[in-house]
């Protein structure tokens, strides 16, 4: 590889066993991964009302921009969260880095619980939720007692589980949008992706880092493809 970098592509020609056609134009509500499998896919509306515990906002799938976006809507939550709330960013880069803007502190103020950065919940064996419990989980699995003994665990956007934080169900599709067009003016900036370049530290540490010739002029050729 090093010799001739090379990223893998389809054939043309090639043929697939199956191909899925979504119409996003179609989706209008979020959906959720019903209890407890994470193919029982439902809409919003078909679930909404049933009360919920606890919410996890954590896992590899999210990304610094959903951590914002939850601080931003509990910022405007007075009071104590009538659910308890786990934060979990994946790594200690986004954690220093939301730190510095201010949402550590968003989420102190409403009592969230912030665990070390990386896996928690999801993986099931660094903390567990309530048993018996209903949990609203962003990670990428539901399957029975992974979170907690007994618990019932839906799957959601780190969006809709920081909604369910604050009112303590599953919301209707209209008073998911009632709190999720707050998000619209300030998306940009949300949203916006954290790379290693632009972490001082990260940056610093860098500078200390030797790379060897051949690997340099490999990923050189590979971004040029």
């Amino acid at each position: 590889w090093l010799a001739n970098p090379k990223l893998m592509r389809a054939d043309p020609e090639a043929e697939y066993f199956e191909s899925l056609v979504i119409n996003m134009d179609e989706i209008t509500e979020p959906i959720v991964c019903c209890p407890n499998d994470p193919d029982d896919a439902k809409l919003l509306g078909e679930e909404a009302g049933r009360k919920v515990d606890e919410v996890f906002i954590g896992s590899c799938m999210t990304n610094i921009g959903h951590f914002r976006a939850a601080g931003k809507l509990l910022h405007q939550y007075a009071g104590r969260l009538p659910t308890r709330l786990w934060i979990a960013p994946p790594t200690k880069m986004d954690q220093e880095k939301l730190t510095e803007e201010g949402y550590y502190a968003k989420y102190g103020k409403v009592g969230a619980r912030t665990e070390m950065p990386g896996c928690s919940l999801c993986m099931g064996n660094q903390a567990r939720v309530a048993d018996n419990c209903t949990v609203v989980s962003t990670s990428t699995r539901n399957f029975p007692n992974r979170l907690g003994k007994g618990a019932d665990c839906y799957l959601a956007s780190a969006e809709l589980a920081a909604v369910c934080s604050v009112v303590g169900k599953l919301p209707t599709p209209e008073e998911y949008m009632k709190y999720a067009s707050q998000l619209e003016a300030g998306k940009d900036d949300t949203f916006r992706y954290l790379n290693f370049n632009e972490v001082e530290s990260y940056v610093e540490a860098a500078d200390d880092v030797k790379i060897p010739d051949d690997l340099r002029d490999a990923a050189r050729k590979l971004q040029a493809v």
